[in-house]
């Protein structure tokens, strides 16, 4: 499904991914774990476009490289960033829709991926007419991950989605991955962590990256 070929990223003259490579199947949930500073951000905003890379990345046996970032997610790619990002005016129900007006999808099959972001996380559903602005840094991470539903259809990016979580919100948040693996088989998860036992449980593949190099 995702396939990293021999990528390199350079920052600011600073060289933060060297040769990265690796091969996720579809329906695979990968953990890419590290500690901070290790790569881990840089690899998901390189999947999105935000960097100037060289190498391959492939989505479903094509070369998405050339593909400019504001195209990538209408290739089936939900992301939700380690900072949320969220709209604080809007509600939080008018977050979840955004990407989805973007993409100029139906009024149905918005309907449909809505509904599915609610079954995932039915606390969304709650909060869903509160300002994005008022709930609290753990709900929002619920919204982004709602969001991500919205257009991640093969695949979904989860940045440091346990950071700053309290236990309970933790542990929701770990049962909404479950249903959304449950529900869909297909859809391939990766997803950052510097702690690697916050998602042992459901990771299937685990990549450490150390200095930028996968080990």
């Amino acid at each position: 499904m995702l396939v990293f070929d021999k990528i390199n990223v350079s920052i600011a003259g600073v060289h933060v991914l060297r040769n990265v490579s690796f091969d996720l199947p579809a329906g695979s949930t990968c953990a890419l774990v590290g500690h901070n500073g290790a790569g881990k951000t840089t690899t998901v905003r390189t999947i999105m476009g935000f960097t100037t890379s060289r190498g391959v990345i492939r989505l479903a046996g094509e070369d998405i490289s050339p593909v400019e970032p504001h195209r990538r997610p209408a290739l089936g790619i939900g992301y939700a960033p380690e900072d949320r990002r969220l709209f604080s005016a809007f509600t939080v129900e008018e977050n979840l829709l955004l990407p989805a007006r973007v993409a100029k999808l139906s009024k149905d099959e918005t309907a449909r991926r809505l509904e599915r972001a609610y079954w995932v996380m039915p606390e969304l559903k709650e909060l869903a007419g509160r300002p994005a602005g008022s709930v609290s840094g753990g709900q929002g991470k619920m919204v982004a991950l709602g969001r991500a539903l919205m257009l991640g259809t093969r695949l979904v990016i989860l940045d440091e989605p346990f950071q700053g979580l309290a236990p309970v919100l933790a542990q929701r948040y770990a049962e909404a991955l479950g249903r959304l693996r449950a529900n869909d088989k297909d859809i391939t998860l990766l997803i950052t962590e510097s702690n690697p036992k916050l998602v042992a449980a459901f990771a299937d593949i685990t990549l450490t990256i150390e200095r930028g190099e996968i080990q």
